[in-house]
């Protein structure tokens, strides 16, 4: 049973020797400790996501743990590596934790790119990976291995929530993503929830990741003349400022996405009154989890709330305690996964489970608008509707036998 503890945290020696890219402190193979690598892009384009998670996971092992870095006898030691969101990097990174620093669980990473690298190490080397807050669908989908468990939402649970929003019977839809994995499996599960609505998508565009100028690519758009531009997009480079600057909503192109982490929405102000869904927002949910989060982060980073992934990070050193207290401290990957199959557990968002068929977590979304609020420099996500975890249940995509 996960407890909640006092007001106060303090984090534990061991955390704090387990910090970003540091060695193992000798206790590699010691029966009385669990370890955790963490990968994360804390530096480059996604690094502002790798470090909500980092923050989000130290939190969630306190809490879980009642704050004493423990569980069922161990201690918890945990190893953090950046990624520099390279697959490469991360590859590298992934087997220094498991070979160097006996890792007994790997969690991440902020980009598919990453995570889709490293998942056959996790099937190598037989341990438990919780996948957060990569969101591909090929990662529980084509590219599964049973040591996979996947704490994050993927492409189709966003899809269902950003369709809800906007599509219908007759509904013209483009999309924009970026051209890599993240933006494929996005657009894909986003046309087959919208067609299975009515609507109709006009045109897919792609384009580099890396880029600065979505001029080209907007143009298409403006010319394919839909209803609603529906955006895929992850990091700093983003399109709102051209968006607003070649008029689309002007043009009668109305704009929809997932409300991103807070950093994003300080440009979004051309946005406000747009329709969209919300992986989360420190507002939305309604639990004690979520409030003790929201307190103590704001205790303990100078007042900011927690951001997008934040609560993912949480999820993640929840679930991961919660198994080893079920089974009693083993890190045996066999019977963890027979633990964590069909698992629930309540997170920041409320109850997850991780379906058995394919270990995704089935978790609420929360369909929005964004409005401006008076004292917050942003626009702010406001619920309309939280959509529940059987309401955006996504399609077993891996095939199981």
């Amino acid at each position: 049973m996960i407890r909640k503890w006092g007001s106060t945290l303090v984090l534990s020696s061991a955390l704090l020797l387990a910090g970003c890219g540091s060695q193992a402190d000798g206790n590699a193979g010691d029966e009385d400790t669990v370890k955790v690598g963490v990968l994360a892009s804390l530096t480059g384009a996604l690094e502002s996501y790798g470090k909500q998670t980092q923050r989000g996971f130290e939190l969630g092992l306190e809490y879980a743990t009642d704050g004493t870095m423990e569980v069922a006898g161990k201690k918890i030691e945990v190893v953090f590596e950046d990624t520099e969101t390279k697959p490469e990097v991360a590859v590298q990174k992934a087997t220094k934790l498991l070979e160097e620093d006996d890792v007994d669980f790997l969690v991440g990473s902020s980009s598919s790119g990453d995570t889709l690298a490293v998942l056959p190490l996790a099937e190598e080397y037989e341990k438990i990976m919780l996948v957060e807050p990569a969101v591909a669908d090929s990662i529980t989908g084509s590219e599964f291995n049973k040591y996979i468990f996947r704490t994050a939402r993927n492409s189709s649970q966003d899809a269902v929530a950003g369709a809800a929003a906007i599509a219908g019977e007759g509904v013209k839809i483009a999309t924009f993503a970026p051209d890599y994995s993240f933006g494929w499996d996005g657009v894909a599960a986003f046309k087959e929830a919208a067609e299975n609505l009515g609507a109709e998508i006009v045109l897919e565009e792609f384009a580099d990741p890396a880029a600065t100028d979505f001029t080209s690519n907007l143009q298409k758009v403006i010319e394919a003349d839909p209803d609603y531009l529906f955006i895929v997009w992850a990091g700093a480079n983003s399109p709102w400022n051209q968006i607003a600057d070649m008029k689309l909503q002007e043009k009668g192109i109305k704009i929809s996405t997932g409300a991103p982490d807070i950093p994003a929405l300080s440009i979004m102000e051309p946005l406000v009154g747009m329709e969209g869904f919300s992986v989360y927002y420190h507002t939305l949910p309604d639990n004690e989890i979520n409030d003790w989060l929201v307190e103590e982060h704001k205790a303990r980073y100078d007042g900011e709330v927690p951001d997008l992934f934040t609560p993912g990070g949480m999820t993640a050193a929840i679930a991961i305690v919660e198994a080893l207290e079920k089974s009693e401290g083993s890190v045996d990957a066999d019977e963890l996964i027979g633990i964590m199959e069909g698992m629930s557990f309540e997170t920041p968002k409320g109850t997850m489970t991780f379906r058995p068929e394919d270990h995704q977590a089935l978790q609420p979304m929360y369909s929005i608008t964004l409005e401006e609020q008076e004292g917050v420099p942003y626009p702010v996500p406001v619920l309309v509707e939280e959509l529940s975890p059987e309401d955006t249940e996504p399609p077993i995509m891996n095939n199981p036998e």
